[in-house]
């Protein structure tokens, strides 16, 4: 809680209608957070309301916020230039800033008889000759690659000429994939020629390597040097598997960026999937480490992101963006032509966004320690149901009994798309003595939260969940709803609905049912979640069962009734305790006579 609210709400009622920029103070004068407004007033007073409905961020941020300042600008175009400007000059905590620094990359080409190929990071004077630099690796290693593979250049580690003639060609040479300069079949000067054809193929392109080459190739036919003639041919056959080869190629995308997101708690990451002259020219994947809503997040990387890097024609995002039309204002005066930004909602675009976002997921994944599945799951989850990050803490619940006799519940926990096991809770029914699944969620319900701010109430109660599921339709949820709303819970609920074979069908409100139609990695988990938690009331209720058919058996033997059973029981808590157990131990604990002890000794060893 944050002492200053007060003062900041008294403040902000005097605060101008106008656009403008604000910048949020900690106690120390540091900013921490830079943002833009198109009305002032409205937009730093949600800020400190006294019911906020804010994100996780955006709650953490106001428990710092000591003071702030404004700027007041003619429009709201002009408040984000200016959010951009002082957001890079300042950097701070609680704005979206990108982690990955990818730096340059450079082909080199190097000196000597014999010249290599090669990626690098940095460009080092006097050792050869740099094309460069280029924003990403992934382009730069696939044009040196490919090179290398259609004019058969060596990338083992040999040096020539030393190393020439010294060992049998490798395994490159017989498939074709190298010339084989260390078995002496090539002079210096045609390496050097074929080299220098590979850095204009990465220079220039197919097209125009393939129109040199034809040349190449007709004046060595015209020479009667039929080999180099068929070499040369080979070149150009391998550059036209090349391109036809490509995968990811589309004529509608001449100049086009794809752009999505992928969130997993306190983090997030946004893939870039670029196109250039319809191919897939390369791709870059940015790490975040401030969450917000995605519409956000994506506003501010584009923002961030395009004040460096090369701005296309299009942009394709996964989400509306509120903004855009003063984001595409402001990318059109940075680069100097048109720029569209959308969105797609069906095909190929669609597929398009969804493999960004499978990237972005695999890269997150290897920073939280998750799968990428996982991830994409809980993110699915969270959309379908509207809520706003991706529930990683989720609570489910089941009832199971036979009749009115041995009722209980199973309580199962998942925290980011895996069981957490430890968290597990049973629940014995106690309140309601007859068949009633309503009743038993509804009482189940109010006791784990009746245990949240128990000091002692242990790992599986002590935590609010981000996501309550009910084994159950709108009735469950009804029910649960009405008494969490007494205990003042809030906490998103929904019910989990099966079909007539028992397997997951829909998820529910209290009025509406959810297919989960093409979302099926979301519907992979709840039916995990579903299966997970009625297999552990299941195996509760028979464990209970056999407890009370045993307990049954007990009292057959005259003079024990359900308390001394519950003694004994007590006392030996295992049947195989039980069965070791004297008859003069059991005529102790039970306070009865030596004649009911050896009648209850009897029972115990003949189940």
């Amino acid at each position: 809680m944050n002492e200053r609210l007060l003062f900041l709400r008294e403040k902000t009622q005097n605060l101008t209608a106008s656009p403008g920029v604000y910048r949020m103070r900690d106690s120390d004068g540091g900013i921490i957070y830079i943002g833009k407004a198109k009305n002032l007033k409205n937009r730093v007073s949600s800020y400190f309301r006294e019911n906020p409905d804010h994100t996780p961020k955006t709650a953490r941020m106001v428990r710092y916020i000591y003071d702030y300042d404004f700027i007041v600008t003619d429009t709201e175009y002009e408040a984000l230039v200016l959010e951009c400007s002082l957001i890079k000059q300042h950097k701070p905590k609680y704005n979206i800033l990108l982690k990955d620094d990818k730096g340059n990359h450079y082909i080199k080409i190097s000196n000597g008889e014999y010249p290599v190929i090669t990626t690098e990071s940095s460009k080092q004077e006097g050792e050869g000759t740099f094309l460069g630099p280029f924003t990403g690796s992934f382009a730069t290693k696939q044009a040196v690659n490919e090179a290398n593979r259609i004019f058969m250049l060596p990338t083992c580690k040999k040096k020539f000429p030393p190393d020439i003639g010294k060992e049998r060609p490798c395994l490159n040479f017989h498939i074709k994939q190298c010339v084989g300069v260390c078995a002496g079949g090539v002079s210096a000067e045609e390496y050097r020629r074929t080299a220098e054809q590979a850095a204009e193929y990465i220079k220039s392109g197919a097209a125009s390597s393939i129109e040199s080459l034809t040349c190449s190739m007709e004046k060595a036919a015209e020479e009667l040097d039929f080999e180099r003639a068929a070499r040369i041919r080979d070149r150009i056959a391998a550059i036209g598997r090349a391109t036809g080869e490509q995968k990811m190629v589309s004529q509608a995308l001449c100049d086009t960026d794809i752009i999505a997101l992928s969130q997993n708690g306190e983090f997030a990451c946004v893939a870039v999937i670029m196109y250039r002259n319809g191919r897939l020219f390369d791709k870059g994947e940015y790490f975040l480490g401030v969450l917000d809503s995605p519409e956000k997040i994506l506003a501010d990387f584009i923002i961030q992101y395009y004040s460096t890097a090369e701005i296309p024609r299009e942009i394709i995002v996964e989400e509306e963006l509120p903004d855009r039309e003063i984001i595409e204002k402001l990318l059109r005066e940075r680069c100097g032509h048109a720029v569209t930004l959308d969105t797609r909602k069906r095909g190929k675009g669609l597929k398009l966004i969804l493999l960004a976002k499978s990237n972005a997921s695999e890269y997150l994944a290897l920073r939280v320690g998750r799968t990428g599945r996982e991830i994409t799951a809980l993110e699915e989850l969270g959309k379908l149901l509207g809520l706003p990050a991706p529930p990683l803490y989720i609570e489910a619940y089941d009832i199971s009994n036979l009749g009115s006799s041995s009722m209980v519940a199973g309580m199962v926990v998942f925290e980011n798309g895996r069981p957490l096991k430890k968290a597990y809770k049973r629940f014995s029914i106690k309140e309601t003595a007859i068949q009633n699944d309503v009743a038993c969620m509804r009482e189940v319900l109010r006791r784990r939260f009746n245990h949240l701010n128990d000091d002692n109430s242990g790992e599986g109660f002590s935590r609010m969940p981000d996501l309550i599921l009910l084994d159950g339709g709108k009735g469950q949820v009804n029910a649960v709803q009405a008494a969490l709303t007494e205990l003042s819970v809030n906490v998103p609920l929904f019910g989990m609905v099966k079909d007539g074979k028992h397997r997951t069908r829909a998820i529910t409100t209290g009025g509406h049912e959810t297919a989960f139609a093409s979302n099926k990695s979301a519907f992979a988990l709840v039916t995990r979640i579903q299966d997970e938690v009625h297999r552990f009331a299941l195996s509760y209720h028979h464990s209970k069962h056999k407890s009370r058919s045993y307990s049954m058996e007990i009292t057959k033997a005259k003079g024990i009734g359900e308390k001394k059973a519950q003694k004994l029981f007590a006392a030996f808590k295992t049947r195989e305790e039980f069965k070791k157990a004297s008859q003069e131990d059991i005529a102790k604990i039970a306070g009865v006579n030596m004649e009911t002890a050896r009648q209850v000794y009897e029972i115990v060893r003949g189940l």
